[in-house]
């Protein structure tokens, strides 16, 4: 008994040494990981003259001052591109998940001649380059004379390969026994779809959505690319632009302000929705 206690003793004090080992490698891997963020909010909070005035970097001030989210939104109509990026996001998103859904659900569950064949030439997709897709979406949008418009700007953003995939494993996942009862019960397709296969598989759609939109919101080199008017600039575009009028280049703290009023819908959006992401993620990668 004696050295059955001692054995479980150290077995419990090496669990504890373990842990202990491990969650000082996860805070230090988090302070590695949050300092960026962490610098470019205390920066927007510093004075142009404190910021400039620094020839050691500081970790705190004691004055901060909002003036540098003024000039963000003086300086360029920042506000205006934030609206942009509102339509273009939302609307991208709504038209990928009724495509994405419809996709994944037909190679899934319906029956059809090619449907292999079809599917594989989907996945291939995913090898070709994407510098490669986005000239032909130039070429394309250009000859269509949909240049500087939302049309032009969400058309090409409008399908994804891999989400249509992700999905598609997921549907499989859902029972066969299912489909057939509701078949014999003669609901159509579109209605067990709707029903059944979008509440069991909600948390990849949700996931599929918040990848999305954040792709959506951080999307710089189609917009780049494809508006040349400051009526369709996203917040992309704007922080962009704030570099090439010399204003970002003169006045960083400003322009940290900029990038942290874009990041901030992104970063609400994450934690409230976290956790489904995590659970989407995971269902992704099991099937049956």
């Amino acid at each position: 008994m004696e050295n059955y206690a001692e054995i479980e003793k150290k077995a419990k004090r090496r669990e504890k040494i373990r842990r202990i080992v491990t969650y000082v490698f996860l805070g230090i891997w988090a302070l590695v990981v949050l300092f960026p963020f962490y610098w470019m909010v205390l920066t927007s909070f510093k004075s142009y003259g404190a910021y400039n005035a620094e020839y050691v970097p500081q970790l705190f001030t004691l004055s901060p001052t909002i003036e540098n989210y003024v000039s963000a939104f003086t300086e360029v109509p920042l506000a205006r591109y934030f609206a942009n990026s509102v339509i273009f996001t939302v609307v991208t998103t709504l038209i990928m998940l009724v495509v994405t859904v419809l996709a994944a659900f037909a190679f899934a569950r319906l029956e059809f001649k090619g449907k292999n064949l079809i599917f594989t030439g989907f996945l291939a997709l995913m090898m070709i380059p994407s510098e490669l897709v986005i000239i032909t979406n130039f070429v394309t949008i250009t000859e269509l004379d949909m240049r500087n418009t939302f049309l032009g700007l969400i058309l090409p953003s409008v399908t994804s390969v891999f989400y249509i995939y992700l999905l598609k494993e997921n549907f499989e996942a859902v029972p066969d026994e299912l489909y057939k009862a509701a078949k014999v019960d003669g609901c159509s397709d579109l209605r067990f779809l709707l029903k059944v296969m979008v509440p069991i598989c909600s948390p990849t759609i949700v996931t599929i959505t918040i990848l999305k939109v954040i792709e959506c919101w951080n999307s710089y080199v189609w917009p780049r690319l494809i508006t040349d008017d400051q009526a369709y600039f996203l917040v992309s575009n704007g922080i962009q632009e704030i570099r090439e009028n010399g204003f970002g280049r003169e006045n960083i703290p400003a322009m940290m302000a900029a990038v942290v009023v874009i990041s901030i819908p992104l970063i609400i959006l994450f934690l409230i929705f976290h956790k489904k992401i995590m659970s989407g993620v995971s269902r992704g990668g099991t099937k049956g």
